[in-house]
């Protein structure tokens, strides 16, 4: 973690749905991260208002959610880091605002990035009703599940047409939402992904 923030990139993304990282991990990779990157986006391992603002509380900048579906699985998931009246989250910043100060809960709205992730085909069928909704302002396609939900197999299948089209589909969605593009990649792809119009590669 340490060694990653120190890179350069843009965020360090900590993955708590597929990565070794648990509860018992987050804050000490927070503490190794932050002295270097203050962005630290986590990847919670579902859409579970508990989880996320727990990972927020610990300091975290963002969080990737996992299969949003719906719309309404959508709304939920933006209004998990919300303080009332605008969301639902609970009051308790508990390291953040040793780090970021008052101003963690008074922009919490407005600072806090909430990533729905786009990979199934519920929601490429749901995919404008997604996007439509307030607060999502970034999408993340999930290349891996898109495959299996599309009867291909796991993994990136560039070149296959339902993966192209499906990828072709969500950044065209994007533009017209005015939402901006994201994708988990590799070193090998990410270049490839930009050039796609992808504005944020993990």
């Amino acid at each position: 973690a340490e060694i990653a923030a120190r890179v350069g990139f843009d965020y360090v993304c900590v993955d708590m749905q597929h990565g070794m990282a648990d509860r018992r991990d987050l804050l000490t990779m927070l503490q190794a991260i932050q002295p270097q990157s203050r962005r630290v986006l986590v990847r919670v391992p579902a859409n579970d208002i508990s989880v996320i603002g727990w990972a927020l509380d610990m300091g975290a900048t963002g969080v990737i959610v996992p299969l949003v579906n719906s719309a309404a699985e959508a709304e939920a998931a933006v209004r998990a880091p919300r303080h009332p009246p605008d969301g639902d989250r609970s009051m308790g910043p508990t390291r953040a605002i040793r780090i970021f100060g008052e101003a963690c809960v008074e922009q919490a709205g407005e600072a806090i990035q909430c990533i729905p992730m786009i990979e199934t085909r519920r929601a490429l069928e749901n995919l404008d009703e997604i996007l439509a909704v307030p607060g999502v302002d970034v999408a993340y396609v999930g290349p891996s599940d898109l495959s299996v939900n599309l009867g291909l197999g796991r993994g990136n299948n560039d070149g296959k047409p339902a993966f192209d089209e499906a990828l072709a589909t969500i950044l065209d969605a994007c533009r017209r939402h005015g939402v901006v593009p994201g994708i988990h990649s590799n070193a090998g792809l990410a270049k490839r992904r930009l050039e796609e119009g992808f504005r944020v590669v993990t």
